[in-house]
């Protein structure tokens, strides 16, 4: 069965639910109403026992570039319901009930990063990278982000990538810890569906079990996080700096943050 949603292709087939962001012409970048789909999703499913795995990926080159900031007008009042959108995004991959892997097929940016993260085993293409881009727009991670990367390659690394807003590619990403495997380019969907269906034919309460005893463990402070990135966010949101920052992405120039 397919279900139609903003951006964002559902489909549940022999026991796999496959979630895929489908905006390839702006590299999937998110609207509140995208991310709202991807929630609404991971939430019809969660008590379907007929599901034995999820997959969340997206079409064409890259995975997710972060939220949409194209048409964005600067003069209109912060908003948090793109933030609270995420975050209902974020909070439903974590605890949805089955196994989720994050199928990266390419780069994976902003809000795209919490998203992947949010994914119980994450893959990659091996020509994919991960970027939190946020302070290049005069922003701090959200979705989760600063919980996630952190839980994952620690303070020290988790600092440097939103800090610097470099990009990490996926074999530095798997050597850092942030994510679970790297797979060549043309290995990819193969290795992904192998992953899959390896899932799917286990013992799904087993792993249920096992997947929320891990992320209770490590994830401690994710929705603490929602609730400090919101907060901070939105303050930034109606900043100088932010106005400069969307400015110059607009423009493809450099923002200047000191003028």
């Amino acid at each position: 069965m397919t279900d139609d949603l903003p951006g964002v292709d559902t489909t549940v087939d022999d026991g796999v639910l496959r979630v895929t962001l489908n905006r390839p012409s702006r590299m999937n970048a998110v609207k509140t109403e995208t991310l709202e789909a991807i929630a609404d999703a991971f939430e019809k499913y969660a008590d379907d026992t007929s599901v034995r795995v999820a997959v969340l990926t997206g079409v064409g080159r890259a995975f997710c570039s972060g939220a949409d900031l194209s048409g964005r007008d600067l003069s209109a009042p912060p908003s948090a319901d793109t933030i609270d959108a995420a975050n209902r995004a974020v909070a439903a991959i974590r605890v949805f009930p089955r196994p989720v892997v994050g199928a990266i097929n390419g780069a994976a940016a902003g809000v795209g990063v919490s998203l992947a993260l949010a994914c119980d085993l994450t893959v990659a293409k091996e020509s994919g990278y991960f970027l939190l881009a946020f302070t290049r727009v005069g922003l701090m991670p959200d979705g989760g982000a600063s919980a996630l990367v952190a839980a994952s390659i620690g303070r020290a690394r988790a600092l440097k990538m939103a800090l610097l807003a470099e990009r990490l590619p996926a074999g530095e990403a798997l050597a850092s810890g942030l994510i679970s495997d790297v797979y060549a380019d043309d290995e990819f969907d193969s290795a992904v569906e192998t992953l899959v269906h390896r899932l799917a034919d286990g013992p799904s309460n087993a792993f249920a079990s096992t997947k929320n005893a891990i992320n209770d463990a490590t994830l401690t402070e994710l929705d603490h996080a929602f609730a400090r990135e919101r907060e901070g966010q939105l303050v930034l949101l109606g900043s100088a700096d932010f106005t400069e920052g969307v400015t110059a992405f607009q423009e493809k120039r450099t923002a200047n943050f000191r003028r």
